[in-house]
């Protein structure tokens, strides 16, 4: 039987992602298509179960304003428009769209006229989030007014007998309260969707998949630990086995325990069948390191050094047939919509090396989200403390260190950050917040401990929350649980006499430090 699809049109909206997350979250599978892209045959090879137009930026009646083949609204599936994408339905069936006397921005009080289609959830006076300076100022033949505002005449609009909704406000974010209940009343209420999109079935079609096509080749990873090539490498191993060789490089720029944990997991103890090669090339990157301060030169010295380690193995491996990435679907939209993937920098550092000789590129999780990824990474057996892992920059604890990088500050950062996380752990906290870790400034203080005088680092805590690391603001961690972990740093880690908690949104400042 054909797997249950909802087919995402974008016209630039800044929320095509979240749209085909919250259809995904129904346990429906959604793909985000550029409208240049896709014609009217490639719709109908796709053969959705229902259409979602997306957001946009411009004027639906715009000279060279982004569009759609009119035929679409003749294939008998239903579509439901967001924002510009409900201006553009209306616009092609007739209606009318005007520049808006009163642009509306942000929270707005959307009053509910109709129930009886996909608003069925909504309160009386639904709080919505609007992005939009034209409106809908007359609706489509055959469609009723479902929702207006003070300053939009239709900020919802359905033709039920045709299967076309409009809303004017976007019920993907998470600021439009009941807003993931409209999408999934149309998801599966109006296009009737079987929920037929679950990671178990994921996880046994692609190793099937996988072992089709590999057949008796043979497969290389660079294996970061992070939690893409950690389910890669899980996914792969259960494929094909001893095909699989994973490269591991230590850098010494890992947190707390980090490199003996993804040892535990792919390393020949573990529950895992493959090639585990652990290069510890940490000494070589504190050389590399010595004395340089500058932030983008840190960066660079650690994706260069990564891609000499990596080359010094795959020469002695010679040739294998494929070369795995852990590329996940925001990689895949971010670079093109639809289009090939270019290679992905291997965990942020730089390029994966050219010289590999191998023929093919495998990515066995290109269709799937991070939130999705981690849901199959517990479905193939991953340990939680690999699946859960917080988010790690490429540099790792070099980005994390300001000023120059030596394996005394290293491990000044890495018993700081493993304590912070440990009692963030016992508050119950860690899976409301989105990153948090801990950093070594460059300063150092005049401080008092016992009877002695001190002239020591101070280390600054970090937790934001955010839903898509664009934005991000700092959380109100309890201040008990801060007293907490300050007390410990200063007591248990050496060289440590004052803890800061950062307190910047991003913008103006960045998630990491450097």
């Amino acid at each position: 039987m054909a797997q249950n699809k909802i087919l995402i049109l974008d016209f630039g909206g800044q929320y095509n992602q979240l749209i085909a997350r919250r259809v995904r979250e129904c346990n429906v599978y959604s793909e985000v298509r550029g409208f240049e892209s896709t014609t009217l045959e490639d719709i109908k090879a796709f053969d959705p179960k229902g259409i979602i137009f997306t957001g946009g930026p411009q004027s639906a009646y715009g000279e060279g304003a982004p569009s759609i083949d009119a035929g679409v609204f003749e294939l008998g599936v239903p579509i439901m428009g967001i924002c510009y994408g409900a201006q553009l339905m209306a616009y092609m069936l007739g209606g009318k769209i005007d520049s808006a006397p009163t642009s509306e921005y942000g929270r707005a009080d959307v009053v509910i006229d109709d129930k009886d289609g996909i608003l069925k959830s909504a309160d009386d006076v639904n709080v919505c989030w609007m992005s939009h300076t034209d409106y809908i100022s007359r609706p489509p033949e055959g469609f009723v007014v479902t929702a207006h505002t003070d300053h939009c005449p239709v900020a919802g609009m359905e033709d039920r007998k045709r299967g076309f909704y409009g809303v004017q406000f976007h019920p993907e974010v998470n600021h439009t309260a009941h807003g993931a209940e409209f999408i999934r009343d149309f998801v599966l209420d109006v296009c009737k969707c079987d929920q037929d999109w679950k990671m178990n079935f994921f996880a046994e079609k692609q190793i099937e998949e996988l072992r089709e096509k590999i057949g008796d080749g043979k497969v290389l990873l660079a294996l970061s630990g992070g939690v893409d090539s950690s389910v890669v490498a899980g996914l792969l191993s259960k494929a094909i086995g001893k095909q699989l060789t994973c490269v591991f490089v230590d850098h010494g720029l890992l947190r707390k325990n980090e490199a003996e944990e993804v040892a535990a997991v792919f390393g020949p103890e573990g529950p895992f069948d493959l090639n585990f090669i652990c290069v510890d090339a940490k000494q070589r990157y504190y050389d590399k390191l010595a004395g340089v301060t500058e932030p983008e030169q840190k960066r660079k010295i650690i994706g260069e050094e990564f891609i000499h380690v990596f080359e010094e193995e795959a020469k002695k491996i010679g040739k294998v047939d494929f070369l795995a990435q852990g590329t996940i679907y925001p990689d895949v939209i971010e670079s093109g919509l639809g289009k090939s993937a270019v290679i992905k920098s291997h965990h942020n550092v730089g390029g994966l090396p050219d010289y590999v000789d191998f023929k093919e590129i495998v990515e066995p999780l290109r269709s799937l989200f991070k939130d999705e990824v981690r849901q199959l990474g517990r479905e193939i057996g991953l340990p939680d403390y690999i699946v859960d892992r917080q988010p790690f920059p490429g540099p790792g604890l070099g980005i994390r260190i300001i000023g120059e990088v030596n394996a005394e500050k290293v491990k000044i950062v890495q018993d700081a950050d493993a304590i912070y996380r440990e009692e963030i752990a016992n508050a119950g906290l860690a899976g409301s917040i989105s990153q948090y870790y801990a950093a070594l400034t460059n300063m150092r203080s005049v401080g008092v401990m016992g009877d002695f005088r001190t002239y020591d680092y101070a280390v600054a805590l970090r937790a934001v929350q955010t839903s898509d690391f664009m934005t991000a603001t700092a959380v109100e961690i309890p201040w008990n649980v801060l007293q907490k972990v300050m007390t410990r740093i200063v007591n248990e880690v050496d060289h440590v006499n004052r803890v800061f908690y950062d307190l910047t949104s991003k913008p103006p400042g960045t998630i990491e430090l450097e």
